[in-house]
């Protein structure tokens, strides 16, 4: 029941909190900064982890938990932590943005847990709000399972938030609250005196213990003999399999996204190199690749090692490690010189962003910047950048460098990150991977405070706003951003021109001017409407395309300046082409949230993006 020792059956994964600010060190273990792609990620990844082989939809294989709710996202960014912030969060911003994904993981995941936040929402800690966990989560999403407290934060809102003036309190207002769990000791060591003290009811106990059985039973722990369950028989031998191990490089591979990419760059030709530069100090890392929250690897394949399996390769660190105090670039400048192609592996690690250390600027880290350009401009062949981090870096001095001819962002890839590389820079495979979130210029880190939790522009205080939903300032790379060594055209082949919404006889609309409908009820009844397209491979390189559909609302409630309403990928064979479909329920994906945090269905024109192809939609009623 135990995983040989290193692991227990209840997963507190995944991180589904949305990537708001670049800075930010956890942003490496999320889905991106879209509120629809966390969303289909968050469930897809409970899903994945719980569902049972036997199709006993009452059993659990394991118990995820979705984190961390709700609106956290700062860890310590110039002296303000995670354990003091009160996150002060409109209501609209809260139900557009923060919660979706937390919802989703309940209600299309049917998620077995959710993890409450360190941090206070609008004055309150949300593992002593009874709103936020017995109303929302138990009450109004129906969470089948219990609520986890994050590791200390039930001690936190009484010792760093002042919250309580007693550890009994806090423990009395946390189950009270809907918590059944708390990752610490305050409820373990003083629930029983908040009892005795009048401040707490036996009956609010039992029912967090149920919670907690009612877990455990789910995943099969008074079925007798774990031995002869299930999963009874997996062992350490059915992790590293083959199998197993090649798709942690198609992982590794498909998440890699191609930035830039000159003409006669990418892919090299292995024939035609015969002498590779690998100059950086990530260019031959182990445990930088696998990031935070990691397992134990089967076996590493550096960059290093991934690109020297192809061609002859000379090795120059170029900085002691990623801090880069002292760029030593005279060694690399003389191997780049003399290499017919130079790949630099720069970006961060662990050092630089993790949990409790966000980042303060957007820059590649010391004399990272002035090594790659000091290279760049002594080398014979293309130069390749590399950048491996969790969030976005201001690499527009690469950007705007000719001599820089292809830019990769590879994220924290993994154990066969090297070999995903390689085959990447050498046309094994055609990239695919698309950016989650918006990468920034550092005048964004310079002007815009981490702790500002508001989504939207403020044009009077020159807030820029946030997320390519809403922010209207300058960007290095946008979310969705991904090139391919091939191209992709699309063209619509069906989709509406007019929705008409139904309202009943006597509705006030029907008689006076509405900006917009509450997207509930009989309103939203069989309104939905499919978009087809169809999408061509014209390139010569076979590979994976991502078809991204977004709307550009009515500028109502202060919408979003565009929205993500669904994704496919598909494989095209070059010269090949194929029909995407899409299904939009109004309702659901075209909705807008209101000024008080109530979904509505904007009556007006709407913009239907994809790529370059726009087309107009009217709802009316």
């Amino acid at each position: 029941m135990h995983n040989v020792g290193l692991a227990g059956l209840t997963f507190w994964s995944p991180n589904v909190n949305i990537f708001r600010d670049p800075r930010w060190g956890r942003g490496q273990e999320t889905p991106g900064e879209d509120p629809l792609l966390s969303s289909k990620y968050a469930s897809g990844y409970v899903r994945g982890l719980q569902q049972s082989d036997d199709g006993n939809a009452d059993r659990l294989k394991v118990a995820a938990c979705c984190k961390h709710y709700t609106a956290y996202d700062i860890e310590d960014w110039k002296g303000v932590d995670r354990y003091h912030i009160n996150t002060v969060v409109t209501q609209q911003d809260l139900e557009d943005t923060f919660q979706p994904p937390f919802k989703s993981c309940i209600l299309d995941g049917n998620v077995a847990c959710v993890m409450c936040s360190y941090n206070q929402v609008n004055g309150k800690p949300t593992c002593a709000d009874p709103d936020f966990l017995a109303g929302i989560i138990r009450g109004k999403w129906k969470l089948n399972g219990y609520i986890a407290s994050d590791c200390d934060s039930v001690y936190e809102f009484y010792n760093s938030q002042n919250y309580t003036k007693t550890l009994e309190e806090a423990a009395a207002k946390a189950i009270l609250a809907g918590l059944d769990l708390n990752c610490g000791y305050v409820l373990v060591q003083h629930t029983e005196a908040a009892v005795r003290g009048g401040l707490l009811d036996e009956s609010a106990i039992d029912k967090a213990i149920s919670n907690n059985f009612a877990t455990l039973m789910r995943l099969s722990f008074f079925d007798g003999d774990p031995r002869k369950q299930l999963y009874g028989k997996l062992g350490p031998d059915h992790v590293c399999t083959p199998s197993n191990q090649e798709l942690a490089r198609e992982a590794a591979r498909q998440g890699i996204v191609l930035l830039k990419n000159n003409a006669g760059s990418l892919p090299l030709s292995s024939t035609t190199i015969k002498s590779l530069a690998v100059i950086g100090p990530n260019a031959n890392v182990t445990t930088t690749m696998i990031g935070n929250y990691e397992g134990i690897p089967c076996k590493y394949v550096t960059p290093l090692q991934g690109l020297a399996a192809v061609v002859s390769t000379t090795y120059v660190a170029g900085c002691a490690d990623v801090g880069c105090g002292l760029a030593q670039t005279d060694d690399a400048k003389k191997v780049a010189a003399s290499a017919d192609a130079t790949v630099l592996v720069m970006g961060a690690d662990q050092s630089i962003e993790r949990e409790n250390l966000d980042r303060v600027d957007l820059n590649l880290p010391g004399q990272q910047s002035l090594l790659v350009s000091e290279v760049a401009n002594v080398s014979k062949g293309p130069v390749i950048l590399v950048i491996m981090s969790g969030g976005g870096m201001d690499v527009s001095f690469a950007k705007d460098n000719d001599k820089i001819t292809s830019i990769l962002w590879v994220g924290y890839p993994g154990e066969a990150g090297g070999a995903a590389m390689a085959d990447l820079i050498f046309g094994d495979h055609n990239p695919s991977g698309r950016l989650p979130m918006t990468w920034y210029p550092q005048s964004y880190a310079d002007t815009v405070p981490m702790t500002n939790m508001t989504m939207r522009p403020d044009p009077a205080m020159g807030y820029p706003g946030r997320t390519y939903r809403f922010y209207t300032g300058p960007t290095l790379y946008s979310f969705g951003d991904g090139l391919s060594y091939s191209s992709f055209n699309h063209s619509l082949v069906q989709a509406p021109r007019v929705m008409s919404v139904p309202l009943e006889e006597g509705h006030v609309c029907r008689s006076s001017a509405c900006e917009s409908l509450e997207a509930t009820g009989e309103t939203c009844s069989n309104l939905t409407f499919d978009v087809h397209l169809n999408v061509k491979n014209v390139g010569n390189f076979s590979g994976s395309h991502t078809v991204f559909l977004f709307s550009s609302p009515p500028s109502v409630h202060r919408a979003p300046q565009k929205q993500l309403l669904g994704f496919e990928k598909v494989f095209l064979a070059s010269q090949s082409e194929a029909q995407v479909q899409f299904k939009v329920d109004v309702c659901k994906d075209l909705s807008v949230v209101d000024e008080l945090g109530h979904r509505k269905v904007a009556l007006g024109m709407y913009v239907l993006h994809v790529g370059d192809l726009k087309h107009a939609l009217s709802v009316q009623i």
